[in-house]
């Protein structure tokens, strides 16, 4: 029995929250979100119908506290809860728990959260299923003893990986016997660290490998589809910072294309998946073979290319298919058209090592036009700080053909200016420039084999200031117009906002 919900609350924050509330609207959806100490006057707060404090800045006494996101959600009378990315989103027992209080989850299954968030149970799983693998361990290791028999068995190269997680923590390139006690042991204590869980596993090391992922939207009636790839190989410290759909990798090898699709299927049907995924796979260029990464069991950051080449709103599909509705798409109607680009902005700066910035945004200039799109989560005034990821936006790009989008890409990058602290923007600009991705011809070494902190130049401080005196110009007068309602971004005591007048927060969220 399909369901029509009336309030959805959103338990997450930034971009992602914000992306979800306009599909939300747009299906006449009312949307509660949530927000910690931090984030009281933060977008996603003054765009949501309703807003809850639920605690402190750290994550772990705000987003990540699923017991009082729950309380939240039924006081305020919402029927089901979309996670995000991040945060609770890939978490089995929240999703258990959500179900279990009535509400629904608008995610997967717990037990398909649960069996892709251990990398070595998801691998048997794709083994079993007919989907090719990296050679490695199928289970997990019991320490250095039982790691160096099993790198011997594999050989070397070998990759030292965190059973449980992702994001390139816990992770170590091993490339002969001396070198794997102290990988493993660093693995452990980094795993331990970020995930609460230290458990390792091997697997062979493919040197220069291409990072192609697939989008899949499965309902519950068991009907399953593709949404084509997305290439994200761009990488700095084994996390994405530039993808492409449709993947260059597979321009030449429409017959590769379309047997990644199937395993894609495959492996969420393997795992009894329902709502929207992402199968993630390794190819070997040179070899011409693709090997299961992981699955992510969410929303990608990414997503938005897809919506791009496809014209699917993917997050209305998520709210669909969780209220029971089947799929309305059949893979041979799926169509991809053009190409597009996304580029991560982060609050990093790329000169010394991507290490994160921090800051109050003093100014903002926004590219603009019929094809780019930018999903955001901060504005003039937001203070980009420890506690959450420095994220800052996403800037995504439609051509018609893949040199379209990268004149596209490197023209708006150009326009886009933050200013308060060092971004990834002249970096994602540099990529944009370099011969060698705008052939096509790439992999996960790119920025490791071809970026040098040297190759970005700094603009003058009289362009930097007269910059920054036109974003803040422009903002003044685009916040003049808007007019929104004083009380709207004022918490009320009972720890709701007030809504804004529609008209007002359609102008000031523009």
């Amino acid at each position: 029995m399909s369901k029509d919900f009336v309030k959805i609350l959103i338990a997450n924050r930034g971009e992602i929250a914000v992306r979800v509330m306009r599909t939300c609207r747009e299906m006449g959806i009312t949307t509660a979100a949530v927000y910690s100490d931090a984030d009281r006057t933060a977008p996603h707060v003054l765009m949501a119908d309703e807003a809850y404090h639920i605690g402190g800045s750290p994550a772990r006494e705000s987003y990540l506290d699923g017991a009082r996101i729950i309380e939240v959600a039924l006081k305020c009378g919402a029927e089901a809860i979309h996670p995000g990315y991040g945060f609770l989103a890939e978490n089995g027992d929240f999703a258990e728990t959500v179900e279990a209080a009535g509400l629904v989850f608008i995610g997967p299954p717990a037990a398909a959260i649960r069996a892709m968030g251990s990398k070595t149970e998801a691998r048997r799983i794709m083994s079993e299923a007919g989907v090719p693998v990296v050679p490695g361990d199928r289970s997990v290791l019991s320490g250095r003893k039982a790691a160096l028999a099993s790198a011997e068995r594999i050989g070397y190269p070998v990759l030292v990986k965190a059973a449980n997680g992702g994001g390139g923590k816990g992770m170590r390139v091993v490339k002969s016997p001396d070198e794997l006690p102290a990988a493993f042991d660093a693995c452990h204590r980094e795993a331990l660290s970020a995930f609460g869980d230290g458990e390792l596993y091997l697997e062979q090391f493919i040197e220069g490998p291409r990072h192609v992922e697939l989008q899949v939207l499965a309902d519950r009636s068991g009907n399953c589809i593709h949404l084509f790839e997305r290439e994200c190989s761009i990488q700095r410290r084994h996390q994405k910072v530039i993808e492409e759909a449709p993947a260059p990798a597979l321009d030449s090898r429409p017959e590769l294309r379309e047997e990644m699709g199937k395993a894609a299927v495959a492996a969420a049907r393997a795992c009894g998946y329902v709502n929207a995924g992402t199968v993630e796979f390794l190819f070997d260029p040179r070899a011409g073979e693709f090997y299961f990464l992981e699955m992510n069991t969410r929303l990608q950051v990414e997503h938005p290319v897809t919506e791009m080449v496809t014209g699917i709103d993917l997050v209305r599909e998520q709210i669909l298919i969780a209220g029971g509705e089947p799929l309305q798409l059949q893979q041979e109607e799926i169509r991809h058209r053009g190409h597009a680009i996304e580029c991560r902005i982060y609050a990093e700066d790329p000169a010394s090592g991507f290490l994160p910035d921090a800051g109050v945004i003093r100014s903002i200039m926004r590219p603009s036009g019929p094809w780019v799109r930018i999903d955001s989560g901060v504005d003039v005034g937001s203070e980009v700080g420890v506690h959450y990821d420095p994220l800052v936006a996403k800037l995504i790009v439609w051509g018609h053909d893949r040199p379209a989008a990268i004149s596209r890409m490197h023209r708006a990058l150009g326009e886009y200016r933050i200013s308060g602290f060092k971004t990834t923007i002249p970096f994602t600009r540099w990529v944009m420039e370099q011969p060698r991705y705008r052939s096509g011809d790439f992999d996960t070494r790119f920025i490791d084999q071809e970026f040098t902190p040297e190759a970005l130049t700094e603009p003058g401080e009289e362009l930097v200031n007269a910059v920054a005196i036109t974003a803040a110009l422009w903002e003044r007068e685009r916040r003049a117009t808007a007019q929104p309602n004083s009380a709207a971004a004022q918490p009320s005591s009972n720890g709701m906002v007030n809504n804004w007048k529609r008209a007002g927060r359609e102008r000031a969220m523009r």
